[in-house]
């Protein structure tokens, strides 16, 4: 499977992850070319732009979970085995606060070895997810995450949607 993805090793033990690989990927990314160029597996409905900007170990994929939306523009650093979840966004760069049509000055995101991002996460420029760290579903990332990190949403986000819609 290395001719068609070089950029990617096995998280698994055994061959039959890699047909499942080939199966899931293969025909959309390299036969009708959604995502075609990039060099590891992405799902034909993520979306990767600017992929040479990521600098990334064999064994993380980003994109290949189903929805993320990867701007790595400002760029983007993975370290190894590295889960991303559905519906995942991370934007690298943003807009300046003055002009919408600039760039801001901050940039980039760096997510270190051993994270877990769950699904609808929003990591946004100028973020630093440590080691070690599981990121629970539905979080906003923007600021430092430090080493071996749980970070998960209130609970009284809920709440409080529920509270609103009484008449």
């Amino acid at each position: 499977m290395g001719w068609a993805y070089p950029q990617f090793q096995n998280l698994y033990d055994g061959q039959v992850y890699y047909f499942q690989l080939f199966k899931r990927y293969f025909f959309f990314q390299k036969i009708l070319r959604i995502n075609g160029g990039v060099p590891w597996p992405v799902d034909f409905r993520s979306q990767v732009i600017n992929w040479k900007q990521i600098s990334k170990d064999a064994s993380s994929y980003p994109g290949g979970s189903i929805g993320c939306y990867i701007n790595a523009t400002g760029g983007l650093t993975v370290g190894s085995d590295v889960i991303i979840g559905p519906n995942t966004v991370i934007a690298t760069t943003n807009h300046s606060v003055t002009d919408h049509t600039q760039t801001s000055k901050k940039q980039g995101v760096i997510i270190g070895n051993n994270v877990w991002i769950g699904a609808n996460c929003s990591v946004v420029a100028g973020s630093t997810i440590g080691n070690n760290v599981t990121i629970g579903a539905g979080c906003y990332i923007n600021g430092n995450i430090p080493d071996n990190s749980i970070v998960k949403q209130p609970k009284n986000s809920v709440e409080v949607i529920k509270k609103v819609a009484k008449n």
